[in-house]
């Protein structure tokens, strides 16, 4: 689950640096709100490429898994039948 929500905090960082960069126009001393957004960006990109990468490697399918079934039943004279088998 780590996974999924490195990816979508850095969605939300790279939308954020995105509205930064190409939304807002603020004359500022000492503080551009335009490389913070640009700042943002990349880290959001780098982000969501290292949580997918992260992510891929976490969901491996299980491979030759077995597992029992238990199964009761009874028969004709109210007796408990019991069976256990092996699936793949």
């Amino acid at each position: 689950m780590a996974g999924l929500t490195g990816m979508g905090l850095s969605a939300v960082a790279l939308i954020a640096g995105a509205i930064m960069r190409f939304a807002i126009s603020v004359q500022t001393t000492g503080f551009n709100i335009n490389k913070i957004g640009v700042i943002l960006m990349i880290a959001g990109g780098i982000g969501f490429v290292v949580s997918a990468i992260l992510f891929a490697s976490t969901r491996g399918a299980v491979v030759g898994g077995t597992h029992t079934v238990h199964s009761e039943t009874r028969d004709s004279n109210g007796n408990a039948v019991t069976q256990d088998r092996v699936e793949t």
